[in-house]
């Protein structure tokens, strides 16, 4: 659905240059939630305003729905718009109009009727749950039911694509989940595809099937949430379970680090092994995560026995990452 391909993003001249994005490619499938993770400065903002042209990159290609838009100006650049929804981090809402007012103001300027207007106002009041709220301003609306406006809004025309800039990081954690749970539904009734950008990395395991890790203007890492997840040496997975530092290993033992993933994630591997193999565990740190629908866990551990070799093997055999530690 969306398709950036070297993507770069300069601002300034001279001494004062500075590279927002340096050689962005990225591939947004249909009909699937794609997360962008990365802290303050990386470029995230830019690059999600480069997709509906609110920025314009310095150079490369970004195609939407099979259309180059970077190609696209004036008028044909305003209908391609009309296809992509955006939802705010401070909301954006028009404070001298009423809900409805805000949902319909798209519609109003594309000269939709009143009738249209109206019927479209209440159905999408519905879908995000604030019917009785269109008579009601800005002002009057918790954080939540703000953006639950924006979202509204952003879906007015209709769009394939959904793009969300940091549109949970002004509410706490309770209508954050709530507002995740509402992009997910959406996306599952109406097949909406949805890039959003964050720095929680808590918004990208709930709701996202693919996400990139973007560092300096860079991807440094980019695939399927749970396939990260189950990569040790992934960024995503050190984020999610962060390992012991400096630890030193007993004389005689090993240290280890083993990922499980699936139904290894809910099995008393461990105690089984333990007893098998006539081992002395000593657990240094694990986490399980919920993953989307998939349950991932890491555990660094210590092993101490003579039949460490047959312990990692079957670990091994059972479908389990292992990595050895010097």
């Amino acid at each position: 659905m969306i398709r950036i391909e070297h993507v770069r993003k300069v601002y300034g001249r001279g001494e004062g240059t500075v590279v927002a994005l340096d050689d962005v490619n990225l591939e947004v499938p249909q009909g699937q939630i794609f997360g962008v993770l990365g802290q303050s400065g990386a470029g995230k903002s830019t690059l999600i305003r480069c997709v509906n042209l609110l920025e314009r990159p310095t150079s490369g290609t970004i195609t939407v729905g099979g259309q180059e838009v970077t190609a696209l100006s004036g008028r044909s650049l305003r209908q391609a718009r009309q296809r992509i929804g955006m939802i705010f981090q401070q909301f954006n809402l028009l404070t001298s109009r009423t809900v409805a007012e805000n949902v319909a103001f798209p519609l109003e300027i594309m000269g939709e009727s009143k009738t249209k207007r109206r019927a479209r106002v209440r159905e999408l009041l519905s879908l995000v749950g604030l019917e009785e709220k269109a008579d009601v301003y800005p002002a009057q609306l918790s954080g939540g039911q703000k953006q639950r406006v924006g979202i509204a809004r952003a879906l007015a025309n209709s769009p394939d694509i959904l793009l969300s800039d940091e549109a949970t990081s002004a509410l706490d954690p309770q209508t954050t989940r709530a507002i995740l749970d509402l992009l997910r539904d959406l996306n599952q009734r109406m097949g909406l595809t949805i890039l959003l950008i964050t720095h929680e990395m808590s918004v990208v395991k709930q709701i996202c099937h693919q996400a990139a890790i973007l560092e300096g203007g860079r991807i440094v890492e980019q695939g399927r949430v749970s396939t990260l997840a189950a990569q040790p040496d992934s960024r995503l997975a050190r984020s999610l379970f962060p390992r012991p530092e400096n630890y030193v290993a007993r004389p005689g033992s090993t240290v280890v680090t083993i990922t499980f993933a699936g139904g290894n994630a809910s099995e008393p591997v461990f105690s089984t092994m333990a007893r098998r193999f006539e081992l002395d565990v000593n657990i240094l740190s694990g986490n399980i995560e919920a993953i989307g629908d998939e349950r991932i866990g890491q555990l660094q551990a210590e092993f101490a026995g003579e039949q460490v070799p047959d312990a990692l093997a079957y670990l091994r055999n059972l479908g389990l990452h292992v990595e050895v530690h010097a």
